[in-house]
């Protein structure tokens, strides 16, 4: 049982004051998009001061038990996340595993270094990933039904300009009309380039309505600020709009098409870096491998089941192996912390006070312990704990 200090990441898009804000610290004027509890290579946390990614290379074993350390080859196999969106992130999917690794292998064979602009996988993991609330958070995830997509356009008064761009969404079958459109829209460009301010202006007429028409409206408006006159606001159109409540999570799967626009969460990922962008970004876009990536399925997004497992515990269920999440509420009264393997627990809004083998970990709001395999830990307190584990 040991403390772990978390990255900061200082992406354009983040809030400069949200994140500070959660972890106690001084905001310094710079955005604070995310911070980073893992050993992830590129920024891995710090344990005892050293990189985490570091003290695994030589204690790996027992810190993140036999079974976690056999399954993932000495990696710890999620990244735990604060993510604090002030402007929207780029729209973009993640691969599975098998992608990754061809992807990675390919990209190595043809001297793309891993730090290159124009490299698309930065290493041969896949990055299904959740993300839980903390305030009201809004985002894109999963294509919407083609025909109650052109049904909102045309509530929005845009379909008869749209004409052959969305036609394929009402003559074609769903998943071979959403992959058509969406590639079309990726490569739209000239004199069609215009149909971007036509959607938005006619938006910023809706914005006060109701329902999924209000939603996208909004949505729409929200991009056409943040990314004047990108293609990728038209791709945006052909996803489904999602306001998660504090507490509330959604599981992304590889291949879905997703944006998070704008609030804080926790997001916990396995462990990559691995992102197939498809517009409002000034990074590298290939179009060829993100088609080959995203599922053109067309699918209503779900909240995740949230189940009391214990007093006032909350277990995040997903079909992924490589994470899985837990909630422990305030109180006084100690309970025991869920999980095996190496866990990372995020304390939030007070303070949280951890024992173990005889020994007491005392950690006020915006600190992180890193529980190893071994340690059987009980926690009380006041401070809210989001805590991430393996999902073996």
């Amino acid at each position: 049982m040991r403390r772990i200090e978390g990255r900061a990441q200082h992406y354009a898009w983040g809030s400069p004051t949200a994140i500070p804000g959660l972890l106690g610290r001084e905001a310094t004027g710079e955005p604070y998009a995310e911070h980073w509890l893992g050993a992830h290579e590129s920024a891995p946390s710090l344990v005892d001061g050293a990189p985490f990614d570091a003290v695994l290379a030589t204690e790996g074993s027992s810190i993140l038990g036999t079974a976690t350390a056999e399954r993932f080859g000495g990696r710890l196999p999620y990244l735990m996340k604060l993510l604090a969106a002030d402007r929207p992130l780029s729209i973009q999917a993640h691969p599975d595993r098998e992608q990754a690794e061809a992807g990675f292998a390919r990209e190595n064979a043809a001297g793309v270094p891993v730090d290159a602009p124009e490299r698309t996988y930065r290493d041969a993991w896949p990055k299904p990933e959740v993300i839980i609330a903390i305030t009201p958070f809004v985002g894109l995830c999963g294509f919407r039904d083609p025909v109650h997509t052109v049904f909102l356009l045309e509530q929005l008064g845009v379909a008869e300009e749209l004409g052959s761009l969305i036609a394929p969404l009402t003559q074609r079958k769903g998943s071979a009309a959403l992959a058509q459109v969406f590639l079309d829209v990726l490569s739209i460009d000239g004199d069609r380039l215009r149909l971007v301010d036509l959607v938005v202006d006619a938006a910023s007429d809706h914005t006060e309505d109701d329902a999924e028409l209000g939603d996208l409206a909004r949505a729409l408006v929200h991009l056409g600020d943040a990314y004047p006159g990108d293609r990728g606001i038209l791709a945006a159109m052909l996803l489904n709009v999602v306001t998660l409540q504090p507490g509330e999570g959604m599981f992304l799967g590889p291949g879905n098409m997703h944006a998070y626009l704008h609030g804080v969460a926790v997001e916990v990922m396995a462990n990559s870096d691995n992102v197939l962008r498809g517009g409002l970004t000034g990074k590298h876009i290939d179009v060829d491998e993100l088609m080959r990536v995203v599922k053109f399925k067309a699918e209503e997004p779900s909240l995740l089941p949230v189940d009391a497992v214990g007093p006032r515990t909350y277990h995040y269920a997903t079909s992924a192996p490589e994470f899985t999440v837990w909630r422990v509420d305030p109180g006084e009264a100690p309970v025991h912390v869920p999980g095996c393997g190496a866990r990372i627990g995020l304390v939030l809004d007070g303070d949280a006070h951890f024992t173990a083998s005889g020994e007491t970990l005392d950690l006020q709001r915006g600190e992180s312990v890193l529980l190893e395999a071994r340690d059987c830990a009980t926690v009380s307190g006041t401070g809210l704990l989001y805590l991430s584990g393996p999902g073996i």
